[in-house]
């Protein structure tokens, strides 16, 4: 059984070395949607809580809402911090408050205090979709990616690799420790 969670993104990026209005710094809106798989948890009669996969998406994701998105060759890089140095608010401003843990991959880097991710590629649907996989696939039991922004659209289908312990009162992932973070549930 699968559970289905979305998440709205907002987000400024350009595609730097592309002709036409593309290459323009410009505005979007993006929807990713996240199936996770696996047994109905008979404490809860779901698979997964969707407020759940959503709040584990989101701890990681928030660095890309109202986020410029960059990829790392782009020469209006070093330009964008050498002006939010100059502004001051190259390590944060004090209202900054809405971000994720910084984070390095392969793919992506996230400097959440300027509120900018790096990529190694091109930010389109797909390269969306090759990100979320790979900051989530040890955190949720992800079955399929869709991202969707403008009139763009791609999905991606995976198999399903985790097995997740849940709490058997409320459905949600036990913690390394085998405790429940929302009920205090201890797995004995």
């Amino acid at each position: 059984m699968k559970s289905i969670a979305k998440l709205d993104l907002q987000y400024a990026h350009r595609f730097y070395g592309f002709k036409g209005e593309a290459q323009y710094l410009h505005g979007h809106t993006g929807i990713l949607t996240i199936e996770v798989e696996g047994s109905v948890n008979p404490g809860v009669n779901m698979v997964f809580p969707c407020n759940e996969i959503q709040k584990t998406a989101w701890d990681v994701l928030k660095n890309f809402d109202h986020a410029l998105i960059l990829r790392e060759d782009d020469p209006l890089l070093p330009a964008v911090l050498d002006v939010y140095e100059k502004q001051g608010i190259r390590n944060g401003a004090p209202s900054n408050t809405m971000k994720g843990p910084a984070f390095k991959t392969e793919l992506a880097t996230a400097y959440p205090e300027c509120r900018l991710v790096v990529t190694k590629e091109t930010m389109t649907v797909e390269g969306m979709i090759k990100i979320v996989y790979d900051l989530l696939k040890d955190k949720l039991n992800i079955v399929k990616l869709t991202f969707s922004s403008g009139v763009n659209e791609a999905s991606e289908e995976y198999e399903p690799h985790l097995n997740v312990n849940r709490c058997p009162l409320c459905g949600i992932a036990l913690d390394e420790n085998g405790v429940c973070p929302k009920c205090g549930y201890r797995k004995a």
